[in-house]
């Protein structure tokens, strides 16, 4: 179960890294050359993604749930901004719904 949620947050970490790298030169002015690391996370992304062991839908469903808590921390540490109880209730419930759809027993 830790190794699941581990590989889940490393693959949230990796889109977040390649969604803001873009974010910090259209938005802040920053160098393009931070495409180039942003294309490689992105890259990583998709490769982690292909590493959990269940249906690829079950998959995206249930790595929502751990990006939006993964979301929360980086607003928190990257942004500098704390996060409210409705931000963090937010996070439990999408969390909650990974852990029922990834740990879910099946009949396969």
């Amino acid at each position: 179960m830790i190794k699941t949620f581990a590989l889940f947050a490393l693959t949230a970490l990796a889109e977040i890294i390649g969604c803001y790298l873009p974010y910090l030169w259209l938005k802040q002015g920053k160098s393009i050359w931070l495409l180039v690391p942003a294309a490689a996370a992105l890259a990583l992304f998709a490769w982690l993604l292909t590493l959990h062991p269940t249906a690829a839908g079950r998959v995206y469903a249930a790595y929502g749930g751990v990006y939006v808590a993964m979301a929360i921390v980086w607003l928190w540490l990257v942004d500098g901004i704390r996060p409210s109880h409705w931000d963090l209730l937010g996070a439990a419930v999408a969390l909650l719904g990974m852990a029922i759809i990834i740990f879910a027993p099946r009949n396969i």
